[in-house]
């Protein structure tokens, strides 16, 4: 299974036109962490799942999302109501309520990926206004695979080309609880 996850577009439909564009061939589910500020009838959002982000105006997404992934579950939200900026406890504590395994946000613009007891989670960091030390990339994305022991994580510059030090490879121990 294979999950493409963005975030923080604001206003830059082109680059997410680029992006389904890119993965055209592939057999992927495109997540939108928010702050996209297009409208909730964007025919884009047909083959995306989207929730709202707190620059988005111009209708109502959902606050969040679970989403099936396999036999697993993703919860999917923008990170502002859960208080992202300072620390990720309300986020993992609200992604462990609906029984996700997986938990994505945006709002900070800066990417990140950590485990947390069984628990994967991960910014994608925005597409097109990055902050902190990532900012020179111009743009990140992540594109998650989930195989039956294992999440391996690769984030992308908006340009489509691998960030080769943005690499992870994290234990998938909901699937196979018993791996030593």
């Amino acid at each position: 299974m294979r999950l493409v996850v963005v975030s923080d577009s604001h206003g830059d439909r082109d680059i997410l036109v680029q992006l389904v564009a890119h993965y055209k061939d592939e057999a992927v589910t495109f997540l939108h962490c928010g702050d996209s500020e297009l409208t909730t009838t964007d025919s884009l959002f047909q083959q995306m799942t989207v929730v709202q982000g707190n620059m988005d105006f111009n209708g109502h997404f959902p606050e969040q999302v679970v989403v099936p992934v396999g036999a697993q579950k993703a919860f999917l939200t923008h990170g502002h109501l859960y208080g992202v900026n300072f620390d990720l406890t309300r986020l993992m504590l609200a992604a462990q309520a609906e029984g996700a395994q997986l938990a994505f946000y945006g709002h900070t613009h800066q990417l990140a990926c950590e485990m947390h007891q069984g628990l994967l989670v991960l910014n994608p960091g925005s597409i097109s206004q990055p902050r902190g030390q990532f900012q020179p990339l111009g743009g990140t994305y992540a594109v998650v695979d989930i195989t039956a022991t294992d999440y391996q994580v690769q984030y992308y510059d908006r340009h489509f080309e691998k960030v080769p030090q943005l690499q992870f490879k994290l234990a998938n121990s909901i699937i196979n609880p018993n791996r030593n």
